[in-house]
């Protein structure tokens, strides 16, 4: 039995203005501190934290990660996995790769085999955020939008055009201009004039560019395979280099008529959960790219193993955020070590805002590039001052 690295006490944080994410520190014996993170309904992870996963925990060493996921994921498929079981599971296993790189004074990616890699281009997802109105921008100017991005050398951007035609629900949770939000119901019929009013976005971007930007086209599962495919359709004179979660990614053989009968890419899913949802995708050839969520498929040990089942596949992964900085951080460290990661999602504005109010170090992004170049562990610590804030929500299991 492993003796080092033993688990004290497990802590969980929410700050009242970051509505959707959770950050889990992992506390060992020996004063180390590993941090975590997942996003949505964290209050819900919060308690699978506390409740289902410290009592497995506490007292284990930090260093048994591959136990602790299997037992883990185990307990939690007794009851059904999905959801915020494996949103808290993603966190806690950041963590505790987090702890391994701090203990052994390496970064996670020297675990992972070592690096691969110097740099890996990025791309911009494209919401507002207070110092760019980026969600905005690519309905109504997306050729300055475009100029704006390559002016910083990100070459590739992915865009919503369509969302704002699917059905809507009424919510205070709208994410968009005019109230549409990115989440809903499908929908199941979308015209002609619709789907030309939605390719403006992209003929704005090529008239203004050219081919000097790749155009990613965000779904976020709005419609059926019927209306996707007419999407499809419509976009495949622009060259785009995906189209992403046109579907809801629950029905394989459905994403298998995307993959079929249109000729763009089709990039799926941050939504599929463990390596078992993404083996039914890969084994029916179902996507050409894969999208894993890190801190919600069951973090770096389950992504690894996903990413390796890409590349079997002879398929590239991209991995999915626009959520939080541990995240990012988490990702890079797979983009340096896993020889088939393809780009890396970001947001600006977020990486030139609240992230640098949340952790110690900027993520490291350079003319369109992130330098992969990164500290022990996963390469960032959560700020002293973002933990010595009063209105912080915390909760601890163990001492």
């Amino acid at each position: 039995m492993n003796t080092e690295l033993r688990i004290s006490k497990i802590e969980t944080i929410r700050a009242p203005e970051h509505t959707n994410t959770l950050w889990v520190q992992i506390h060992t014996r020996e004063g180390l501190v590993g941090i975590g993170e997942t996003f949505y309904i964290p209050s819900a992870v919060e308690a699978v934290i506390h409740d289902f996963c410290a009592p497995t925990l506490l007292n284990k060493s930090a260093l048994d990660r591959e136990q602790h996921w299997t037992n883990l994921f185990a307990y939690a498929n007794f009851f059904g996995y999905a959801g915020a079981e494996m949103r808290a599971i993603s966190a806690i296993d950041l963590a505790l790769w987090d702890l391994a790189g701090q203990y052994l004074k390496q970064p996670v990616y020297n675990l992972l085999g070592g690096k691969i890699r110097e740099s890996i281009g990025i791309y911009n997802t494209c919401v507002n955020t207070p110092k760019y109105d980026d969600q905005d921008a690519f309905i109504e100017r997306p050729g300055e939008l475009a100029q704006s991005l390559l002016a910083q050398g990100v070459k590739q951007m992915k865009v919503w055009p369509f969302d704002r035609f699917a059905p809507q629900m009424k919510t205070e949770g709208a994410v968009g201009p005019a109230g549409w939000s990115a989440y809903g119901p499908a929908g199941h019929y979308i015209s002609a004039d619709t789907i030309k009013q939605g390719i403006t976005t992209v003929e704005g971007i090529r008239k203004a560019v050219g081919s000097k930007m790749e155009i990613a086209i965000e779904g976020h599962s709005r419609w059926n395979v019927n209306c996707a495919l007419r999407i499809a359709r419509a976009l495949e004179p622009y060259d785009v280099v995906w189209m992403e979660d046109m579907i809801q990614p629950d029905s394989v053989s459905d994403l298998k008529r995307l993959v079929d009968e249109t000729r763009i890419p089709h990039c799926v899913s941050e939504r599929l959960f463990t390596k078992y949802a993404f083996r039914a995708v890969l084994e029916q050839q179902a996507a050409h790219i894969v999208m894993p969520d890190v801190i919600w498929t069951g973090g770096i040990t389950e992504a690894v193993k996903i990413a390796a089942m890409a590349d079997a596949h002879h398929l590239a992964f991209a991995p999915h955020d626009c959520t939080g900085p541990v995240n990012v951080f988490a990702c890079l460290n797979l983009c340096a070590a896993l020889p088939n990661a393809m780009i890396m999602e970001t947001v600006r504005g977020f990486c030139e805002g609240y992230y640098r109010d949340i952790v110690t170090d900027p993520v490291p992004l350079r003319e369109g590039q992130a330098q992969l170049e990164l500290g022990v562990g996963l390469g960032t610590k959560l700020k002293p001052e973002f933990l010595a804030r009063r209105d912080l929500i915390r909760r601890n299991t163990g001492a």
